[in-house]
C-alpha cells in the first residue's frame, strides 16, 4: 500500500490491523514527507514501515541487492549491503557495531521471531561478522560504554550523494511518539549537520572486517 505525501510516495508495510491505526499511519506518512532530513519508521525487525523522500535520496546511489536494500530492512543494509560503506562513514565502528549491539538486545527480546532468526542465521554464515557479534561485540561495549551503542543523540558520519552535502555528519534523533511505540515501531531522523561542521572524508570499508579499538 502506497500513499502520496508531498508529491512523493511513502510506502507502508506491513499494514497494522485496525482502521484507526491505518489512518494514523497514513497521516503520519504525510507528516514524515514534510521533514527535510532523512527520516524512517522501523519495526522491531528493522523492516522499513515508512520512509520519506529525503531518506530515499540519501541512498539513491546504492546498487541493487536481493535482501539488503535500505528501503526494505535498514539493519540488513548496514550489515550486508556492499555499498553501505559508501554512504555510512566509518561504517564498521560507527554504524555496524552499534547496530549489532541493538540486534543482540532484540535477540533477547524477540528470539523466537522468524525475521530476527533469519538475520542471525545470515550473521552466522559470515565467519568474520559472526566472530565480531559473538566475541568482539561484548568487549567493544565494555570499552566504549553503553551510551556509545545508543542511536538517539549519536553523531555519525555520512557521505551524501548530493554534492551540496557530500561528506558530512548527521545526528541520529529518536522521534518516536507514543502511538508509534504502541504499534511496535521506532522513528529515526538523520539530522544533517550544517556546512561549517563538515568533516573530512575518511576511507570507508564495505564489509565488517575487524572490531576496532574505540577512539578516545
Amino acid at each position: 500500500m502506497a500513499y502520496q505525501a508531498g508529491g512523493q510516495p511513502s510506502e507502508l508495510r506491513p499494514v497494522p490491523e485496525g482502521l484507526e491505526a491505518q489512518a494514523y499511519l497514513q497521516d503520519y506518512a504525510t507528516l514524515l514527507e514534510a521533514v527535510p532530513f532523512p527520516s524512517v519508521v522501523l519495526d522491531h525487525r528493522w523492516d522499513v514501515v515508512l520512509a520519506n523522500a529525503a531518506f530515499a535520496s540519501l541512498f539513491r546511489a546504492v546498487g541493487p541487492h536481493p535482501t539488503a536494500m535500505p528501503g526494505d530492512n535498514f539493519l540488513r543494509f548496514v550489515l550486508f549491503h556492499p555499498d553501505a560503506g559508501s554512504v555510512l562513514g566509518e561504517h564498521e565502528s560507527r554504524w555496524c557495531l552499534p547496530m549489532l549491539a541493538h540486534f543482540a538486545a532484540a535477540v533477547e527480546r524477540h528470539g523466537h521471531d522468524h525475521g530476527i532468526q533469519a538475520i542471525r542465521r545470515d550473521i552466522a554464515q559470515d565467519p568474520i561478522m559472526d566472530a565480531a557479534y559473538r566475541h568482539g561485540l561484548p568487549h567493544w561495549i565494555r570499552a566504549v560504554g553503553e551510551r556509545a551503542v545508543e542511536h538517539d543523540g549519536s553523531v555519525r558520519p555520512l557521505v551524501h550523494p548530493d554534492p551540496r552535502w557530500g561528506a558530512t555528519d548527521c545526528r541520529v534523533v529518536d522521534e518516536t511518539p507514543r502511538t508509534l511505540r504502541d504499534l511496535g515501531y521506532t522513528r529515526l531522523t538523520l539530522v544533517l549537520r550544517p556546512t561549517s561542521t563538515r568533516r573530512r572524508p575518511r576511507r570507508t570499508t564495505t564489509h565488517l572486517t575487524v572490531v576496532p579499538t574505540p577512539q578516545a
